[in-house]
C-alpha cells in the first residue's frame, strides 16, 4: 500500500473563504471542482512531516493577509495573496518539518487562491477582465492550518490546527 500524501493549507477567515469559494463555485468547471477554495502552503507532505507539524509552535493569533488584484493563469484565474507574516510562517514550518520536499514545494512560494482553472484561455481572459474591473483590495486573515489527505482528486480533512 502506498504511503498517504498530505497537503497543508491555510484556513481563511469566514468572510474571505465565502467570497473566494463563491467565485470558485461559479467559475470552476463543475466536473473538475472537487475542492472548496483553498490557499495551499505545501502540496505534498509525508506522514513523518505531518507528525513533526504536531510539535510546531503555531502563532497565538490569526495571521493578516491581503488579496491583490486577480492574476491570469493561462487556463484560469487566481487571487494573489500578500502577507510577509504568512510567508515567514511557511518558512518556519518548512524548517521544522525537515525532510525532502517535492519539487513544487521546494520552489519559491507564490501564495494564491485559484477561483477558476482548466478552462480555455479566452474564457479565463474574460473572467480576469471582469474581476479586475470590479476589484477592490481586500484584507483577510489565516485562522488556522488544515492538514488534508490527498485521495487522488478529492481531499479528506485530517486535522485542523487553530491559530490564536
Amino acid at each position: 500500500m502506498d504511503e498517504p500524501t498530505y497537503i497543508l493549507t491555510a484556513e481563511l477567515d469566514p468572510a474571505s473563504f465565502a467570497w473566494l469559494d463563491g467565485l470558485r463555485q461559479r467559475h470552476f468547471p463543475p466536473a473538475r471542482n472537487f475542492l472548496s477554495a483553498h490557499l495551499t502552503m505545501f502540496h505534498r507532505l509525508s506522514a513523518p512531516q505531518i507528525e513533526r507539524l504536531a510539535t510546531f509552535d503555531c502563532p497565538d493569533q490569526p495571521v493578516e493577509l491581503h488579496f491583490d488584484a486577480p492574476m491570469f493563469l493561462g487556463g484560469g484565474v487566481a487571487y494573489r495573496v500578500r502577507s510577509p507574516a504568512l510567508e515567514q510562517l511557511r518558512a518556519d514550518i518548512k524548517h521544522h518539518m525537515a525532510g525532502d520536499l517535492s519539487r513544487q514545494d521546494a520552489q519559491a512560494w507564490r501564495p494564491h487562491v485559484t477561483v477558476q482553472n482548466k478552462v480555455a484561455a479566452d474564457v479565463a481572459r474574460q473572467l480576469h477582465r471582469g474581476l479586475t474591473l470590479d476589484f477592490v483590495q481586500r484584507a483577510g486573515s489565516v485562522t488556522g492550518l488544515m492538514v488534508w489527505e490527498y485521495l487522488g482528486g478529492p481531499w479528506r480533512l485530517s486535522r485542523r490546527i487553530g491559530l490564536g
